[in-house]
């Protein structure tokens, strides 16, 4: 076969095959409503989280209260260093989820601020990484401390709503 006529079907071959494409990333895969849509369930999340988490602030303080009216018992007494310790360590928890919480719901509120103006999502891909910046700092924050079950499924499907954004951005997923 004459070597022309070989890199010819070479290169019919590879532009047959899609290599000589546009990429994925110079497209918009995703209308602007479909971003939208899971903004909102970003968002909602957030919401949802943050209201959850309070809440269990509020009941912790509660059972407190009411644990302390009751009167301590002696071991409780003794164990009172021990147990301000761990106070005071469950406190600092809760005090980085709160941050890392803030911080995700500031970002995600500027992605969304950013977002309605544009007529191009792809616009507002570097406010999507902060938000991805933010959600990782509170997967980190989940992942050190023990919030219990309720928390981490509420973790769960934000971080998944997250996930599901990330890749209309084309942006790398957090890892579960």
């Amino acid at each position: 076969m004459h070597p022309i006529r070989t890199a010819l079907y070479a290169t019919a071959f590879v532009f047959a095959c899609g290599l000589g494409s546009i990429t994925p990333a110079q497209t918009n895969p995703f209308t602007k409503g479909q971003v939208a849509d899971r903004i909102r369930k970003v968002e909602d999340g957030v919401d949802q989280f943050q209201k959850y988490l309070d809440n269990r602030g509020d009941d912790a303080k509660d059972r407190a209260d009411s644990a302390q009216d009751s009167g301590a018992s002696r071991r409780q007494r003794s164990d009172s260093t021990n147990s301000q310790n761990r106070r005071n360590q469950a406190k600092q928890t809760k005090d980085d989820l709160g941050d890392a919480m803030d911080d995700l719901n500031r970002s995600t509120n500027r992605l969304r601020r950013k977002f309605d103006p544009t007529s191009n999502y792809l616009e507002t891909k570097v406010q999507m990484e902060q938000v991805m910046d933010s959600a990782r700092r509170v997967n980190q924050v989940m992942t050190k401390g023990n919030y219990g079950t309720q928390a981490e499924r509420y973790w769960g499907a934000l971080r998944a709503n997250i996930n599901d954004l990330a890749r209309c951005y084309n942006l790398t997923p957090m890892a579960t």
